[in-house]
């Protein structure tokens, strides 16, 4: 069986942080959702989404296939009914489709008929960008679960501290130095090659990515999700890095989600609780206009390729889109769209071409490549996102 990883109509929700990506790709507890499913099927997956995505996340259809929603993650009663779909089926909960059994002509036909099969399971999805924080102390006990089940961890070394050390796993090739990790709340993990500097305080529930490092001195509370090439210091509590971005200096981050080859500058901070602990609003792209949240406490969700400038203060519930710089003194506003150049005094247009400059050298650093591909995919968001640029 070939299995899909589609997105569909919630996509919009979770903009700017799916510009650059399909749905399954964002980071949500240790590993990405198509990372979940891929462990759980056991296959690697392709994707059904946005055109201008196709050449970066290629369709692969086969004669028999099997499409899954790309916002709902897998646990094990959701693969067994899954697996258990015959052609024409679909998994639903109410009006949403969790996943359809189709064969290689379904692809172009319009309408048909479909046997609709309701759930029994329940499951962890998100739907909207403040779902990825609000959830994720779900989502790293999962995976912990997930990944670590059977396997033996690296030793906790003798010069670090650690609490409830049976809910922290620590992997081959990881660095621990003079540093606390509490799992009281909810477990630890260490990725490969991964560096904890000392001084460091970790609470979980708490995941550190693949070559990743946490600077001297940081304080980390949970539910936080650090992705794999990042660099982190200061404070963090509750946020989410999907990778290959930097907080590396003081300041606080809290209640927030950064996407990739994100940085912010020294002393950056953001606010996540309103002086009047009204619930806050965040910008809405579908809606063109800021939504109520529902949640207390948020802060700065980011979007790829974005970074600021030292001692940049964000505003309580802050979107920011692709590729904007931002700099200056004074509280930034709640929504910075993308491909932006400025703060508080105004902004400017960061073009494409220089932000694909910057994209290379950045890559770079990490001893990767930009391709083409990648090079084209920021030139097709510059120009999805100009209307949003006049706001």
């Amino acid at each position: 069986m070939n299995y899909i990883l589609f997105d569909e109509a919630r996509r919009e929700n979770l903009l700017p942080l799916t510009f650059m990506r399909p749905v399954a790709d964002i980071r949500f507890g240790i590993l990405t959702i198509r990372e979940k499913w891929e462990i759980y099927l056991g296959k690697k997956t392709s994707t059904l989404t946005e055109q201008y995505l196709a050449a970066r996340f290629p369709l692969i259809k086969e004669e028999d296939n099997i499409i899954i929603n790309g916002a709902i993650c897998p646990n094990p009663v959701l693969v067994q009914e899954i697996k258990a779909l015959k052609s024409g089926q679909a998994l639903v909960q109410g009006d949403t489709i969790i996943a359809m059994s189709m064969n290689e002509h379904d692809f172009e036909k319009k309408t048909g008929n479909v046997d609709e099969i309701p759930t029994t399971a329940s499951f962890l999805e998100i739907n909207n960008t403040w779902d990825i924080f609000a959830k994720n102390a779900e989502a790293i006990a999962a995976d912990f679960e997930l990944i670590t089940k059977g396997r033996k961890s690296q030793p906790i070394p003798d010069h670090c501290i650690g609490i409830h050390p049976e809910n922290i796993f620590i992997e081959e090739g990881a660095e621990l130095l003079a540093c606390t990790l509490n799992a009281s709340s909810g477990p630890v993990y260490i990725g490969k090659e991964a560096v904890v500097m000392e001084g460091t305080n970790i609470r979980g529930p708490f995941s550190l990515g693949d070559h990743s490092h946490v600077k001297m001195g940081a304080k980390i509370y949970g539910a936080t999700t650090i992705g794999p090439y990042s660099k982190v210091g200061g404070e963090i509590n509750n946020s989410v890095i999907f990778g290959y971005s930097n907080k590396a200096h003081d300041g606080f981050l809290g209640h927030s989600v950064l996407a990739e080859w994100c940085n912010l500058g020294a002393d950056t901070n953001t606010s996540n609780l309103k002086n009047t602990y009204d619930q806050v609003k965040l910008w809405s792209y579908p809606e063109e206009s800021f939504i109520d949240t529902g949640q207390q406490f948020c802060g700065l969700i980011m979007g790829d390729h974005s970074k600021c400038g030292i001692n940049t203060m964000f505003n309580t519930g802050t979107v920011v889109g692709v590729s904007s710089n931002i700099f200056g003194s004074g509280f930034q506003r709640n929504f910075i769209s993308s491909f932006k150049w400025g703060g508080v005094a105004g902004f400017s247009t960061f073009q494409p071409k220089k932000a694909i400059e910057v994209a290379r050298a950045m890559y770079g650093r990490r001893n990767l490549v930009l391709t083409d591909i990648d090079a084209k995919l920021i030139e097709d968001v510059y120009n999805l996102t100009h209307s949003y640029r006049r706001m």
